[in-house]
């Protein structure tokens, strides 16, 4: 399947992401994606008044935020256009785009503003009044903490998931620490010459504005907290779980950010895209759920469904980029396609630079989208797990000319 809706090339953008209590704990999540997105829509020349529809992706609450999207629209200066407030957990930003080029091919919308922003520092303590409890005591929970370590479904955690994959694949620590080198090393590439490869989509040095939006509190130089994992150090670790496989290097940490892509009809892309050269076209979109406390594999069928939508197999696509909680995720991925664990996820991935929710699928097709044009074209997929042992998957091709 082609799609009405295409990505305008270079209009797309992503914050560096800062660890837990970093750089960014204290900023409202959608009050930042305006601030950056008013920046990076100058940056690029790109009215707001262009946009006649928005989706805004977020899964950690902030004040204010039950006005979701079109709060934040009317903080851009496109105050007269509305949309959807989108949570799909860690698959929220494919589910965005997917979203904003539905809209496209319904002929409802021509331009629309995706954009996915999250803290998961400082998250929101909930209480959940109960009048006819013993003592009119009601529920509580800390949204990020208590929701990360059970699924209320079985009673487990994320991590518990993927010690159910590594057990029932028979993945050992040696081989996840394998992957988590490579990752590394993949990531490195994306820090040469000054950050060339960020810095394609990613303003660096980043500004990070005070609370008020009033000065400049700190200036990061890229990512903020990330492990340079070697062979010695990953050694020396022992699994989280006493009887399990999974490290503390084996795995994602949290962070806060927010990433966004323009999403429009073919004309309106010729007017915004950086490169007139560059096309950049949607092909197919999955969906899946598996196996109750199996999260990991979620991503192969979430994959093959957005293959098939696209009328194409895993032995056509150039390059691939994977939401990877663990490491985990993309050993089983590759046993299970084929496609090699080592050539996956060039340049950075969610096992290195972090996992703040909403955003993470969003900057992992920027990323998808600036490594085949600097291959000069092809076609790319990317699959990330999310809560709940669900998946999406987008394929999509750039091509020059």
């Amino acid at each position: 399947m082609m799609y009405k809706a295409e990505i305008p090339y270079g209009a797309y953008w992503s914050t560096p992401y800062a660890k837990w209590q970093g750089s960014l704990a204290n900023l409202n999540s959608i009050e930042f994606a305006a601030h950056v997105a008013k920046a990076e829509l100058e940056k690029r020349s790109i009215d707001p008044a262009s946009f006649d529809y928005g989706v805004l992706g977020t899964t950690v609450p902030q004040k204010h935020s039950f006005y979701g999207l079109p709060w934040f629209m009317g903080q851009i200066g496109a105050g007269g256009v509305g949309g959807p407030t989108i949570n799909q957990a860690c698959a929220t930003g494919v589910r965005c785009v997917l979203a904003a080029a539905q809209e496209i091919e319904s002929g409802m919308a021509s331009c629309v503003m995706s954009v996915a922003a999250d803290r998961t520092s400082n998250g929101p303590h909930i209480y959940y009044p109960r009048p006819d409890a013993p003592g009119g005591t009601g529920d509580h929970e800390n949204w990020v903490m208590e929701n990360f370590s059970c699924d209320p479904l079985g009673g487990h955690s994320m991590l518990q998931t993927a010690e159910n994959v590594a057990a029932k694949h028979q993945i050992s620590t040696a081989e996840q620490h394998d992957v988590v080198l490579r990752r590394t090393e993949q990531y490195a590439a994306a820090l040469d010459d000054k950050c060339a490869f960020q810095e394609r989509y990613m303003t660096l040095p980043f500004d990070v504005p005070d609370p008020r939006y009033r000065k400049v509190s700190a200036s990061l130089h890229g990512d903020e907290g990330i492990t340079d994992s070697s062979q010695e150090g990953l050694s020396k670790l022992r699994p989280v779980l006493p009887t399990g496989t999974v490290t503390f290097g084996g795995q994602t940490h949290p962070a806060d950010g927010n990433s966004a892509i323009v999403v429009t009809t073919s004309d309106k892309a010729r007017e915004l895209r950086r490169d007139d050269g560059i096309r950049v076209r949607l092909l197919g979109f999955g969906l899946s759920r598996v196996d109750l406390a199996h999260m990991p594999e979620a991503p192969i069928p979430a994959a093959r469904n957005a293959l098939d939508q696209a009328e194409t197999d895993i032995q056509h696509i150039d390059c691939v980029k994977t939401h990877n909680p663990f490491a985990v995720n993309d050993i089983v991925f590759s046993r299970q396609t084929g496609f090699d664990v080592l050539k996956m996820n060039n340049f950075g991935c969610s096992l290195i630079w972090g996992h703040p929710q909403g955003p993470t699928g969003v900057r992992s097709i920027i990323e998808l989208i600036e490594e085949l044009k600097q291959r000069g074209g092809g076609t790319g997929l990317f699959t990330g797990c999310a809560a709940g042992d669900t998946a999406m998957a987008v394929v999509l091709q750039v091509t020059e000319g």
